[in-house]
């Protein structure tokens, strides 16, 4: 296993930093470059003023003055972050990171572009092996993919037309810390609703499942309760507390003591790390029953997926019955930092064969193939 280098990029509207919790590329850029640093690889991360990524060297390619000048001030904790490739604060970080990388670049040196399309400008100008490491959108544009779920690649696959498959793409789902989310086996006598606060969401419907059980509701996250263009209109139901989105710390409290989560998505979710997060504190999660869903919710074990309204109710009343050390075991087995860590290692030593034999690579030094493995 060679040690490899690695250029990459975060985020052009915000500072990659874990204190943006809510932000879940954020999350995984911070997270993806702990394991490349933990497998010895040498990286440089190119982000905004004030980002702190483990690497090698970071090279500010933007500032908190571009981002006002772009956005103005507002309140990340209630507003929604804006992706518009075609804005000052991301052509403005594009130019910079261009430039800065076509300066520290190596021949078999791997570019990743952890947002799709708002990175292909910079992976177009400085040609580099490039790889889009954690797919959970729509906007795909490189050679070599990673996607969140098998859901999300068999979406796209389908949505393109691509028929055969493509050896040089993956699955490797997103990845936690346990230690950043505390096991808590005693719960209080509250539901959560954790994430953005928009229809598409479910959060009417979490909203219509907790008054119909007698439950308190904690809503928690960027929007409003209130909102005519979401069709959203909440603010007065007297079950619901509401808070903006919160810290990390605040954050596995509240997903810790809280009895059961919903997630009743509507779209077909790339991924949903509020699943694994709620289950890692060893909390119950119920969702529906569709996207990455039936890979991170083992029905029964961890939580419950449904299909009508009747299924949520009964889910949650029947909450007690799924033991929180179960939910707990099964995402550390299977979507720590040290479990993904090992799959992301198998998949980059896999591209960095491209610059040499390829698919014909020969691994004299194998001992196992258990990248793929799960545990349950």
């Amino acid at each position: 296993m060679g040690t490899l280098r690695f250029h990459l990029l975060g985020l052009a509207n915000i500072e990659t930093h874990k204190r943006n919790s809510s932000n879940a590329f954020i999350q995984k850029i911070v997270n993806l470059a702990r394991i490349l640093k933990t497998n010895g690889h040498t990286v440089y991360f190119y982000g905004v003023e004030g980002s702190d990524v483990p690497c090698d060297t970071f090279i500010p390619v933007s500032t908190q003055a571009v981002l006002r000048q772009t956005y103005g001030d507002y309140d990340r904790t209630t507003s929604f972050v804006n992706y518009n490739p075609q804005d000052f604060a991301h052509q403005y970080f594009n130019r910079n990171a261009i430039q800065a990388i076509l300066e520290n670049k190596q021949e078999e040196d791997i570019l990743l572009c952890p947002i799709g399309l708002c990175h292909k400008p910079i992976a177009d100008a400085v040609n580099l092996l490039t790889i889009e490491p954690g797919i959970g959108y729509e906007g795909v544009f490189s050679a070599y993919h990673v996607f969140e779920s098998y859901a999300w690649m068999h979406y796209i696959y389908g949505r393109d037309k691509i028929e055969n498959g493509v050896w040089y793409d993956a699955v490797i789902p997103n990845y936690y810390d346990p230690e950043e989310f505390p096991f808590q086996p005693v719960k209080q006598d509250y539901l959560l609703y954790f994430g953005r606060i928009i229809s598409r969401k479910g959060v009417q419907l979490a909203s219509e499942v907790a008054k119909a059980t007698g439950n308190q509701l904690y809503v928690v996250g960027n929007g409003t309760l209130d909102n005519p263009a979401e069709s959203l209109s909440l603010g007065s139901e007297k079950h619901i507390h509401y808070h903006p989105a919160v810290g990390p710390e605040e954050r596995a409290v509240l997903l810790g003591n809280a009895k059961a989560v919903l997630m009743p998505t509507y779209y077909i979710e790339p991924f949903g790390s509020v699943a694994l997060e709620a289950q890692l504190c060893g909390t119950p999660i119920i969702t529906t029953d569709w996207g990455a869903f039936p890979e991170t919710v083992l029905h029964g074990v961890t939580g419950y997926r449904c299909r009508v309204f009747e299924e949520f109710c009964w889910a949650v009343n029947h909450a007690q019955q799924i033991k929180p050390e179960n939910c707990r075991e099964f995402v550390v087995n299977n979507y720590s930092l040290d479990r993904i860590g090992k799959m992301y290692e198998e998949y980059f030593q896999r591209i960095s064969h491209l610059h040499h034999k390829g698919f014909y690579q020969p691994n004299e030094e194998r001992t196992e193939l258990d990248w793929l493995k799960r545990y349950y």
